[in-house]
């Protein structure tokens, strides 16, 4: 089994983290070649939980939510996958295999009983187990599911040349079954559940915002991977299809959400992976 799950309740909804891949260390040159410890130092205080002792790294978690509301049960992002093989750019994900569908069954939810898969973008870490492998053919992981993705990354990476292999492997699939809802940024599943337009780390990204009895919470996607991007929403990731657009998502983010009730749930935070914003001095800091 992996990491144990955590969950929360905002209102009537509750949102469980299960883990596919545990913290590891992703060293400053793959996200923000321009940036030393250093300049990361100025918030060890609140950012030890997510970054190494030397502060040479960010730690970064891989893993899904789960959110149940409205009498739905919907996954947000899908995580590596199995048996996927992704070049060498990211050679530690080729081949993976863990035991995730058996983690979210564990949590109590087996892939039969989910009703949506909502993915934040179509980057490989967020769609691997959108599919499985079975008699040499991938299949829906999550056969009851209908999968809603923004139309524009749907547009985006389907048209793009050479067309990313995990699109064949993980959403076409999909798209052949009919599975797919390919919808606006800013979809309403129902009355809890709401795609946000949260572009820049892919031209189609969205976020998901969270909404009963008056609470609220946001789940990020990829639009922040490190809490420090939110006490400094300029650091676009070399990942960023359009580093000033990030920014703006951030900064809107950062509007709404600051010194509010509003828990924001990073997708790629380790625990205590959820959070409020807060002012601080002249600054902002994640508080877990």
């Amino acid at each position: 089994m992996g990491q144990p799950w955590l969950q929360w309740t905002v209102g009537d909804i509750r949102i469980t983290r299960v883990v596919e891949i545990p913290a590891q260390p992703w060293t400053l040159d793959r996200f923000w070649p321009d940036l030393t410890p250093a300049d990361l130092e100025p918030y060890r205080d609140w950012l030890a939980p997510y970054i190494t002792d030397a502060g040479d790294a960010v730690l970064l978690s891989i893993h899904t939510f789960v959110v149940e509301a409205d009498d739905l049960r919907v996954i947000v992002d899908t995580c590596v996958g199995n048996g996927k093989y992704y070049g060498r750019r990211l050679p530690e994900f080729n081949n993976l295999q863990t035991a995730f569908l058996e983690d979210l069954a564990a949590a109590g939810f087996p892939p039969e009983s989910i009703d949506t898969v909502i993915c934040t973008h179509l980057h490989m870490d967020h769609v691997g187990w959108n599919t499985v492998l079975r008699d040499e053919r991938w299949v829906p992981a999550f056969p009851n599911a209908r999968y809603v993705i923004s139309k524009t990354d749907v547009d985006y990476w389907g048209s793009y040349e050479p067309r990313p292999r995990v699109f064949d492997e993980a959403v076409q699939p999909l798209l052949d079954a009919s599975l797919v809802d390919a919808v606006a940024s800013d979809h309403r599943l129902s009355d809890s559940i709401a795609l946000v337009p949260t572009p820049g780390h892919s031209p189609g990204h969205v976020g998901v915002r969270l909404h009963s009895q008056g609470r609220e919470a946001f789940i990020t996607g990829d639009m922040v991977h490190s809490p420090v991007q939110l006490a400094r929403p300029e650091w676009s990731s070399t990942a960023d299809s359009d580093g000033a657009q990030a920014e703006r998502s951030r900064r809107e983010l950062l509007a709404r959400a600051t010194d509010t009730d509003t828990l924001v749930l990073g997708t790629h935070f380790p625990a205590p992976t959820a959070g409020r914003v807060v002012s601080e001095g002249e600054g902002l800091q994640f508080v877990g």
